[in-house]
């Protein structure tokens, strides 16, 4: 592929980007405005933190390293559209960066909380990875439809080694549906409207283009 080539392909590939998180963003802040109440502000956003001691790390820096925090949902396009950059951004960064995931799934996708559920249910097998993984690598085959792909997840699990018995009683305990509302409303809490929404070392991430994640982390890394 010649440079020309490359670079159309980089622009379209932006473009396509920025229309999805724009009809995304317009439509979640419709959906959570209807459909969540308001948080009580018994603290201000700034004091709170986007990482509890429960919240599934992908990649672990260790101590005192750079956080970059995802409130992410399994059927959003902008997510899908953003998960090769930030699997490339944990790579660049490996060892350097923290990365963790929170789940948001949005009222308006009818199989965002199946898939968190199915996600949820993996990690207690030590499978979070795997299936958070399967999940965008799929989302073309189920998402945005109006019907359960439940059963589908449950293919997912099979292929990754799950104990299905174990599996099953986890998506069916009421706990795991919990554990995923638990994000949710830590989200709202911090003003979380739409996804994919990033925070880096508690700040969160106006994101324009791509490029904007990387050049917080470098930012934050500089400080």
């Amino acid at each position: 592929m010649n440079s020309s080539t490359s670079l159309r392909s980089t622009s379209r590939a932006a473009i396509v980007f920025t229309i999805a998180l724009l009809v995304v963003v317009a439509s979640a802040v419709v959906v959570i405005a209807v459909t969540t109440p308001r948080a009580e502000p018994s603290e201000s956003a700034a004091a709170r933190t986007s990482v509890r001691e429960d919240s599934h790390v992908l990649s672990d820096a260790g101590d005192g390293a750079v956080t970059v925090v995802e409130f992410l949902d399994f059927e959003c396009e902008a997510c899908g559209a953003f998960f090769p950059t930030v699997e490339s951004l944990r790579e660049e960064f490996d060892g350097q960066v923290t990365f963790v995931m929170r789940y948001f799934p949005l009222p308006g996708h009818f199989n965002s909380k199946n898939a968190a559920v199915a996600v949820e249910a993996a990690a207690q097998q030590g499978q979070l990875e795997g299936m958070y993984q399967r999940m965008f690598e799929t989302q073309v085959e189920w998402g945005e439809q109006q019907e359960s792909a439940a059963a589908l997840f449950r293919e997912f699990a099979s292929d990754l080694g799950l104990d299905l018995d174990q599996y099953d009683a986890a998506v069916a305990d009421p706990a795991t549906l919990a554990r995923v509302e638990s994000d949710f409303t830590d989200g709202i809490e911090l003003g979380v409207q739409s996804t994919p929404t990033f925070f880096v070392d508690d700040e969160r991430v106006e994101l324009t283009s791509f490029d904007d994640l990387r050049a917080a982390i470098l930012a934050a890394i500089a400080r």
